[in-house]
């Protein structure tokens, strides 16, 4: 890619618009409905003290190599992984990389937006709830074909919407709005819910640790594994903002930056969740099988707090309207940060227009979506599994050899000191470069280890 290309790339117009752009990629359902029930299911305040490390030494180091191999080719993850040997055999291999990590996000937008359709679904159907209308409320809260595809199309048209305006006036200008939105609907949330019964006993059992289910073997590589997800490594979506990030700016502040938007949501929604299901206990409503484990751990969401907000009355259907609207703002900032690294990539190689890429690009993954409704015992499950346990973690993986033993440490060094001259003088610049060499591949290994064992 020559410089003039370089210097023509739309980039973030300002700080704050990359780091809630990039924490919106990374706030998704899964810091809303993954972490709070993987929090439940593993001990509570053990599971957060846990993640909490993890997230630190395993998904931020991490998150860094991936931003910076998309800012150093200032191109779609193909191109950028090409860039970053000279050598012909590793640039072959480069391309294949970029297109495997390119596979995960469109993989995942598959079925993550039929899941999206749910959640628009459930909130419109929490609006007819509130107006009396009992048979559009049975429609949107029932599980048929119709109901699903009607979501799903739903879903992707606000996808292709936000991503067709581009950069500055598509992606950043909606996660500058959606992403305070977020937190503040997540504010009215708790402060409400601690006025309930039960609240307070769950608010317990999140914060406050039994230290004896620290060095849980299980309860490690859960927090592991969702602190990785929770960041999306390995999907794409950071390595393609990086390269909307002007040199200029500090690479690891911005990664830091990013990852304490994204695990403050994290957080958050367990403060939310945790005591929501100890208030719906009090209300009769059974969430732990007698061994203790949590029923309906995937479907948490669309159970456990809907029956609560049911038996709050009119209040509990306007806030079931706005945690329906929470969940899919969440939803939405990741879609377009899924559907943008496909976008970009066919947009710069084949010089197209941003407008129709974008629909040409979502609705083909659209039909692929239309299928798993269609066929929805046999694929959803089948689908979701291989792009989230085997591909994304296979991606990152990839995208760390790389970064680690392909990409130069000189080239590496003099990426991140751009925006951060001193970076090599502190004890990260010092420790980075071999810890992604050689600590974070193991990590990543055993992720993968852990989803197949």
């Amino acid at each position: 890619m020559t410089q003039a290309d370089t210097s023509s790339r739309e980039h973030f117009g300002s700080r704050l618009g990359f780091i809630l752009a990039a924490a919106g990629a990374a706030v998704g359902l899964g810091n809303i409905w993954g972490f709070p029930t993987q929090a439940a299911s593993n001990g509570g305040g053990a599971f957060l003290l846990v993640y909490l490390v993890m997230i630190l030494i395993v998904a931020f180091p991490m998150l860094v190599v991936e931003m910076a191999i998309g800012r150093s080719g200032q191109a779609n993850p193909v191109d950028s992984m090409r860039s970053l040997t000279s050598n012909p055999v590793g640039k072959f291999f480069g391309g294949i990389v970029g297109w495997i990590g390119l596979s995960v996000p469109s993989m995942v937008l598959a079925f993550y937006s039929i899941v999206g359709g749910w959640l628009i679904c459930f909130l419109l159907g929490a609006i007819t709830d509130v107006f009396g209308l009992e048979t559009a409320t049975a429609w949107f809260k029932g599980f048929s074909v119709e109901r699903n595809l009607f979501g799903t199309l739903v879903f992707y048209v606000l996808t292709i919407l936000i991503v067709q305006g581009g950069v500055k006036q598509g992606i950043e200008k909606w996660s500058t709005r959606l992403m305070p939105a977020l937190f503040v609907l997540f504010a009215l949330l708790f402060v409400y819910i601690m006025t309930q019964a039960g609240a307070m006993e769950g608010l317990k059992h999140y914060l406050v640790p039994d230290f004896s289910k620290v060095l849980d073997r299980k309860l490690i590589l859960a927090a592991m594994g969702q602190g990785f997800f929770s960041l999306t490594i390995g999907g794409c979506s950071m390595l393609i903002y990086g390269s909307y990030l002007s040199k200029k700016e500090n690479l690891p502040k911005m990664a830091m930056s990013v990852t304490l938007v994204d695990t403050a949501v994290a957080f958050i929604a367990g403060l939310v969740v945790m005591p929501a299901m100890f208030v719906a206990m009090q209300k009769g409503v059974q969430i732990y099988a007698q061994d203790g484990s949590l029923l309906s751990s995937d479907t948490l969401v669309f159970t456990v707090l809907p029956l609560m907000f049911d038996s709050l009355g009119l209040l509990g259907q306007l806030f079931a309207i706005a945690f329906f609207l929470l969940l899919t703002i969440a939803a939405l900032t990741s879609s377009i940060s899924m559907l943008e690294c496909p976008v970009s990539l066919v947009s710069e190689r084949l010089n197209t227009k941003r407008g129709t890429t974008s629909w040409v690009l979502g609705g083909l993954i659209a039909l692929f979506s239309v299928v798993i409704v269609y066929n929805f015992a046999a694929m959803f499950g089948l689908v979701a599994t291989v792009a989230t346990q085997y591909l994304q973690p296979t991606a990152a993986l990839m995208f760390c050899l790389f970064g680690g033993w392909v990409w130069s440490r000189n080239a590496k060094i003099k990426e991140l000191e751009h925006g951060c001259p001193e970076f090599t003088q502190g004890w990260f610049g010092k420790l980075w470069p071999a810890y992604v060499k050689f600590v974070c591949p193991i990590l990543v290994a055993t992720v993968i280890w852990a989803s197949f064992g």
